[in-house]
């Protein structure tokens, strides 16, 4: 299958978590704390998908950077990930692809991550 997933959170043991069970699936997975430019990421980057962390620290939202990617490519699969599922009803929330609540077990993150990336390969 394979692929390449990005996964944007400021919770280092998560993105440790997420980069081994997503490279166990067979995916190429990048990870960054969301400090540093998200659109210049992308461009190098090249993911197939976004998993996007809803609070990057006190002075980042991924809210914010969901924005800044739709601003940019609509059609890039982001999955919003988070520990609160009150998130779920703020508005911008709506611009993400599916919505992921942290949990030990990570059979949701790695469906949706299969979900979205065979969208975006039945649409190429």
């Amino acid at each position: 299958m394979g692929g390449t997933i990005l996964v944007v959170d400021d919770e280092k043991h998560i993105r440790m978590l997420y980069q081994e069970e997503l490279e166990g699936e067979g995916y190429q997975v990048v990870t960054s704390d969301g400090e540093e430019d998200i659109l210049e990421l992308l461009a190098r980057v090249k993911p197939e998908v976004v998993v996007l962390d809803i609070k990057l620290g006190p002075n980042r939202s991924g809210l914010d950077l969901l924005q800044e990617i739709r601003g940019q490519d609509q059609a890039l699969p982001v999955i919003l990930s988070t520990a609160y599922d009150s998130f779920q009803h703020d508005l911008k929330s709506i611009a993400a692809d599916y919505y992921v609540v942290k949990s030990v077990d990570l059979g949701e993150l790695k469906s949706k991550v299969a979900l979205a990336i065979e969208k975006v390969r039945a649409s190429a």
